[in-house]
């Protein structure tokens, strides 16, 4: 409590941190303005009607942050965004001229982040048209004329890179990852609307029901926060070296690997991926095409969010994500060249190849225990749901990780520039 303490009163005076903190509020509050800007031609009864009687409707509104309901200009979201870097990581791996790239430095990162926004055109164009002919087909839309529809469609356009300009913002001003702060604000402002409804529908027998959905909830929580912060210390031991003519003495350290390295990455990507055939099956469903309407009809039945199939599939995705960003994230074969620079080595492991075997090995093993961890998170609050009868909550599971994930990596972001700021202090 009392390191808690200290650690308040030095964010309160330290004027670099609060600019950012500051910063990044205000970042929040213009998305939000924007939140609830409507494209003028949307009939916003009819399209509110149709939100309520599709879970899966409501699922993307979360994701939006409340703009696809209101149908303001940021309707689509950061998701064409997130679909593009999924797409360009996928081909860093197939591709390694991409992989090069990713590796050069600030450079590197500048031209991935150009290539991401460049695919990010075409994809929200695409996106844009499937909800012009998703609102066409249920008569919450007319029919436009050529220069409506050009305009329907850049304003969409401009709502996505409007968003993606502010979380690029607040990475480079703010605190944290812009991104991910972004989709933690849009859930945040859309929670107490969803638990608003739910509290309208509870009847004395599913009261019982949602406060044991409240307190598994909280175990979540902790849960979730335990895995975040659980690490496995390697030691490093360092023999003396020689340099010129001066002696340094042997050291020990540890390398902390993470049981979560990937974060919060992993249930976003995954959401993306599971989101898509039902996202396909709705703007489909009402082709004059016998055979594509029966498929998209399919898609949606199969993939609901409650369903067995969607689960499933979304259980598979948080692991295989959680495996692959691990993978690009922490590279045993770099560490242990580094190990091997430095005069280091790991007690009982020759150094060289064998160490980056071992720390594969390791790597592997806690990066499974927390990939399932992560995965049975993901799919608890469906089960729940299923007994409790509480179903306006299915959405909350994703939501919590991202949002529990989202604040540690900004507190602990928080911390870090406390602590520099200390040694900064040491230093003079």
């Amino acid at each position: 409590m009392k390191d808690l303490a200290e650690k308040l009163r030095l964010l309160a005076h330290d004027e670099t941190l609060k600019r950012k903190i500051f910063f990044t509020l205000a970042i929040f509050l213009f998305f939000r303005i924007f939140a609830f800007l409507p494209v003028s031609i949307i009939n916003l009864t009819k399209l509110k009607a149709l939100f309520d009687q599709s879970q899966f409707l409501s699922l993307l509104d979360i994701f939006s942050g409340g703009t696809l309901v209101n149908f303001s200009i940021m309707a689509l979201g950061l998701n064409p965004y997130i679909n593009a870097s999924i797409i360009l990581q996928l081909l860093s791996v197939i591709f390694p001229q991409l992989e090069a790239l990713a590796k050069e430095g600030e450079y590197g990162r500048f031209k991935m982040n150009q290539y991401t926004r460049f695919l990010t055109v075409p994809l929200t164009i695409v996106q844009a048209i499937g909800i012009y002919v998703l609102l066409k087909n249920q008569k919450i839309l007319t029919n436009l004329s050529p220069l409506e529809f050009f305009s329907f469609i850049f304003t969409l356009v401009a709502g996505t890179f409007i968003l993606v300009w502010f979380g690029e913002l607040i990475s480079e001003f703010g605190m944290g990852n812009g991104i991910s702060l972004i989709i933690f604000a849009g859930i945040v402002g859309r929670l107490p609307v969803i638990l608003g409804k739910t509290a309208t529908t509870l009847n004395q027998e599913m009261i019982i029901n949602f406060l044991v959905f409240a307190i598994v909830s909280v175990g979540v929580i902790a849960a979730v926060v335990f895995i975040n912060e659980a690490i496995r210390r390697i030691p490093v031991y360092y023999a003396k070296r020689i340099k010129g003519n001066k002696v340094y003495q042997g050291a020990t350290n540890y390398l902390p690997l993470k049981l979560n390295q990937a974060g919060v990455v992993p249930i976003i990507f995954a959401v993306s991926f599971v989101l898509f055939p039902q996202l396909v099956g709705n703007f489909l469903q009402y082709s004059k095409q016998p055979v594509v309407a029966a498929v998209a009809r399919f898609l949606v039945t199969t993939f609901k969010p409650s369903g067995a199939v969607y689960n499933i599939l979304y259980f598979l995705l948080v692991i295989g994500f959680t495996f692959f960003y691990t993978i690009i994230v922490f590279s045993p074969q770099k560490i242990s060249e580094e190990i091997q620079k430095q005069g280091g080595f790991i007690p009982g492991i020759r150094p060289g190849i064998a160490t980056k075997q071992y720390l594969e090995q390791v790597l592997y093993k806690i990066t499974s225990v927390g990939a399932l961890f992560l995965g049975l998170i993901a799919v608890m609050p469906t089960v729940l749901s299923a007994i409790t009868g509480i179903t306006g909550l299915v959405i909350g599971g994703t939501s919590i990780l991202i949002v529990v994930s989202v604040i540690l990596e900004s507190f602990k972001m928080m911390e870090s520039q406390l602590v520099m700021k200390s040694y900064d202090k040491f230093a003079r």
